[in-house]
């Protein structure tokens, strides 16, 4: 083994896992698989959390080939074994914070991590977006991905468009995130704490904030508080354990922009830049009626 040839990768726990070379197989979170690919890395298998089910939620997984990346399953069914039958020799991870290992039991992680690397990566609120991402493409790096020039330009000229939308407006539409919870309630986001949302509001989206209370990233209102919000755009989760806007909005519900939106983001820049385009568009519809 040569200094130049052997792999070393620092994660957020101040970790450091190494290997005789850049790792090929990689298994990863569904969000952290999904991100990799779209930085130029294709993992061999993704796992979920216990949010999931035995099937891949695609809100989730963004462009990545389900036809030729292994879905391994999530919360209970994740065994070691399960997890190493992927044969592995990497696995990449997410945090929300202390380091622990989402979508994992201790139990699992602790063995899985004895018997091959661990990467974690930290996608908690304590950073932006900006700097998760940045970790994520030091990491794809690291396994060979080279730069994909075009997609930083595509995420610019994204960011610029939005800019531009909004401040062709005067009164720039009021702008809601939510998780529907069924007809008579919903989650709605405090964009302070979501790394992404936070973006939308640098970039001078007027996300509106719930009054302060119960919840660190969520407010629980019933139906009638929600939209007494006045949301002319709306961001809902279409993550499969979320119910459907229709549910909450019912036929009483005014008309309005929707755009679909994961609160567990992929932080590759042609995912976000996509995300950004659909947040001008539903701006650009709630202007024009």
């Amino acid at each position: 083994m040569t200094e130049q040839s052997e792999w070393r990768f620092s994660d957020d726990r101040g970790q450091q896992s190494t290997a005789p070379r850049p790792p090929g197989r990689v298994l990863a979170y569904v969000q952290a698989g999904a991100t990799l690919w779209d930085l130029g890395i294709r993992p061999v298998g993704i796992f979920g959390s216990d949010h999931d089910g035995p099937d891949a939620d695609t809100a989730k997984t963004g462009t990545l080939p389900l036809a030729d990346v292994e879905y391994l399953g999530a919360g209970g069914a994740l065994g070691v074994e399960r997890l190493l039958s992927a044969d592995p020799d990497l696995v990449v991870a997410v945090s929300y914070g202390g380091g622990h290992v989402y979508g994992l039991a201790p139990e699992t992680a602790k063995p899985l991590e004895e018997r091959v690397p661990v990467v974690v990566l930290d996608v908690s609120q304590a950073r932006t977006f900006g700097e998760i991402g940045d970790r994520f493409a030091e990491l794809a790096r690291s396994l060979g991905a080279t730069g994909r020039p075009d997609a930083d330009q595509d995420l610019d000229a994204a960011r610029e468009r939005l800019r531009a939308v909004v401040a062709t407006s005067a009164d720039a539409p009021r702008v809601l995130a939510l998780s529907p919870a069924g007809p008579d309630q919903a989650h709605v986001a405090r964009p302070r704490m979501w790394p992404e949302l936070r973006v939308l509001t640098e970039l001078g989206v007027r996300l509106v904030e719930p009054a302060e209370g119960p919840g660190a990233n969520w407010s629980t209102l019933d139906r009638a508080d929600t939209f007494a919000l006045r949301p002319e755009v709306i961001l809902t989760d279409i993550r499969a354990h979320a119910a459907p806007l229709e549910e909450l909005r019912g036929s009483e519900g005014t008309p309005t922009p929707v755009v679909p939106w994961n609160p567990e983001p992929l932080y590759g820049p042609r995912d976000h830049a996509r995300f950004l385009g659909l947040v001008a568009d539903a701006l650009e519809a709630a202007r024009a009626s």
